[in-house]
């Protein structure tokens, strides 16, 4: 069964960072590419960042590109987001995902629980 643990979010100002992380378990780490997305109130899930299973590959939203930097560190299954600059309209439930490298949500077959980052400005 795998399993993906979202931790990191928080409060915090516009202009200010903060770092997400996913802890994978229940999967071979290196065989899986992870994903984060994102889903403000009454609004859909969007894709924000992407790594491939090897980490050598990776893809961001345009909205994000330049602020935000995904990585993959095998050693301790966690993927982690890197997120700079934030801006209000970063305010959303992040969710990270393991599947098949996409920006489509349907490609992605677990999914942890979210963990909610609020940008005031």
């Amino acid at each position: 069964q795998v399993q993906l643990v979202e931790s990191g979010g928080g409060l915090v100002q516009a202009g200010d960072s903060l770092k997400l992380s996913c802890l994978v378990s229940g999967a071979i780490f290196s065989n899986i590419a992870i994903a984060w997305f994102r889903q403000g109130p009454g609004q859909e899930r969007d894709f924000v960042a992407a790594i491939s299973k090897s980490g050598g590959t990776t893809h961001y939203a345009h909205s994000v590109k330049g602020r935000f930097t995904i990585s993959k560190e095998n050693a301790e299954k966690t993927v982690y987001l890197q997120m700079n600059s934030l801006e209000p309209d970063d305010t959303a439930v992040y969710y990270c995902a393991a599947g098949r490298f996409s920006t489509d949500v349907v490609t992605y077959d677990h999914w942890g629980q979210g963990t909610q980052v609020t940008v005031a400005s």
